[in-house]
Parts: C-alpha cells; sequence; structure tokens
C-alpha cells in the first residue's frame, strides 16, 4: 500500500501509533494503511495506490477489498466530524473494475445525521476521474 501525498487544499487526519485498524492502523502488518485528508468542502480524500497483495482476478482488486475502501472513507467521514460509529449498512455499486498497483482517489462525506444515526457516501476514482466504484452506507455512533 503506497500513498500519494495529499493536495495542498487537505488537512491530514492522524490517528494514534498503536492503532491496528485494518484500513488505517500503521500498526497492522496486514492492513492496507490508507492515509486520510480532510477537503475544504468537508469529505475526506486518500490518494492510494493499492498493491497487487490485495486482488481478486489479475491486475484488479478484490471486491471485498473495494468494500473496505468505501467503508473506511465513510468511516473516516464520520471521524473527521467527531464521531466514532460503527457500520451498521451499507450498499456497494462496483461500476468499472479497480485496478491494483494504480493511483486511486477514496473520497468520503456524511450527507446526513440524526442522533446516533450518521449516513455517509464514499466513492472510487481513477486516477483520470472515471467513477469506478460507490456506497451508502448508515453508521450508528458509539455509545460513550
Amino acid at each position: 500500500m503506497n500513498d500519494v501525498p495529499a493536495a495542498n487544499n487537505e488537512t491530514p487526519l492522524y490517528h494514534g501509533t498503536q492503532n491496528h485498524c485494518f484500513g488505517c492502523g500503521q500498526a497492522n502488518p496486514a492492513g492496507l494503511k490508507l492515509e486520510f485528508s480532510k477537503s475544504a468542502e468537508g469529505a475526506v480524500v486518500s490518494n492510494a495506490i493499492v498493491t497487487n497483495q490485495y486482488e481478486g482476478p489479475p491486475g484488479y482488486l478484490h471486491g471485498g477489498i473495494i468494500a473496505t475502501l468505501l467503508d473506511e472513507a465513510m468511516s473516516k467521514a464520520n471521524r473527521a466530524q467527531g464521531v466514532t460509529a460503527m457500520t451498521r449498512q451499507m450498499q456497494v455499486e462496483y461500476l468499472r473494475p479497480v485496478p491494483s498497483g494504480a493511483p486511486i482517489r477514496i473520497e468520503g462525506r456524511v450527507t446526513r445525521s440524526e442522533g446516533r444515526k450518521h449516513w455517509a457516501e464514499a466513492e472510487i476514482q481513477s486516477a483520470d476521474g472515471i467513477l469506478l466504484a460507490h456506497a451508502t452506507g448508515l453508521f450508528i455512533a458509539i455509545r460513550k
């Protein structure tokens, strides 16, 4: 997993060093190690290259990994708003194959919040801006 540096108008989101999350944990040796930034528009963004270690068909990411990327972006969108929430429901649209070993852009945003319920959406785009996958999800905030 390789990350591409954040754009100038994006603020990096940081986690603790002992984070073992499969999606973003730097302490997880098998994880994706995604790094997210918050854009000026309020979305969270990860410019990444996911290696062939996570392939399904040769040259393309496994569908479960694509779902993980989208789930992670929606989760980070909640986190960027100060909400720690778990996925309750998620719907994924696989529009085109997502290449492994190539730059992709993953974006997530919260679309609505009501009490502990938070709805979000995410997408994966190719380096040239083609929409590859899209997801919507419902997240429930963890009680403190």
